[in-house]
Parts: C-alpha cells; structure tokens; sequence
C-alpha cells in the first residue's frame, strides 16, 4: 500500500495566452482498513505557463515531498481506478 498513482488531466476551460496552462493532477492510492480495501482519490489543479513541463515539476515535488514523509512511498504514472473497480465488483 505504499503506491500512489498518478494521472495528469488538462483542463479546456479558460485557457488563453495570459492565464496559461491549467492542469489537473489526480491522484489514487489504496488503503486497507480492517478487512475492507478502499480506494482514495483526490485531485488537484495547477496553472502555469504553457511552454513548461508542468507534470515533471509536480511529480519531482511531490516525490520528494513524500521521501520527507516515508520514503518507501512511490508515484506510479497510471491508473488504477478502473482496475479496483473491477476487481471489486
């Protein structure tokens, strides 16, 4: 239970030359409470210029954010979402 994964999303509305780029990163990670396996989600928008790699910022910050934390703990690109459900079902 110690992966995140991790899938970049980009945002239509509001997009001009000034505002620049919005991106929405989501994130999935599994957690096993008692005997239930439950799927967490949680999403987040970022604006930056259109010209930077945004995703590969995010990613770096967010790796070693959670190195700070546990350092067992890794981004996977990709989803899961689908998969749990499922396998779930």
């Amino acid at each position: 239970m110690d992966e995140i994964y991790y899938e970049f999303k980009e945002v239509k509305n509001n997009i001009d030359l000034l505002t620049g780029l919005n991106i929405e990163i989501i994130l999935h990670f599994l957690a096993k409470v008692e005997n239930s396996l439950i799927l967490y989600e949680t999403k987040q928008t970022i604006s930056g210029p259109q010209n930077v790699d945004i995703d590969e910022q995010v990613i770096n910050s967010l790796q070693k954010l959670f190195s700070q934390v546990d350092s067992s703990i890794t981004l996977i690109k990709g989803k899961i979402r689908e998969i749990f459900l499922s396998y779930s079902s």
